[in-house]
């Protein structure tokens, strides 16, 4: 069952987030292909909007973060920030 929250990406979001995905460390392109190709169909929008987010954070912070070796910013400390996290770490 899905979340309340649930909405379909569409393809013009979902060519966006491939795009965001690329990135210049080979350990995160990896991380981030197999995540968008296991979840990013199924993520509710708040958890778009945290992956949104942590693309935004440079390529060493963001694999910090994903390999929870740094917390993620207090101020983006969420429950689907959380949820997000532990998909892309797993």
């Amino acid at each position: 069952m899905k979340s309340p929250s649930f909405k379909p990406m569409t393809d013009t979001e979902a060519r966006r987030l491939s795009w965001r995905c690329r990135r210049g460390l080979l350990e995160l392109d990896i991380v981030l292909q197999r995540f968008s190709e296991r979840y990013l169909p199924t993520l509710s929008q708040e958890e778009l909007s945290a992956f949104d987010l942590l693309l935004d954070y440079p390529d060493n912070i963001f694999l910090d973060v994903i390999t929870q070796r740094k917390p993620v910013e207090a101020d983006h400390q969420t429950q689907a920030m959380q949820s997000l996290i532990q998909k892309l770490s797993a």
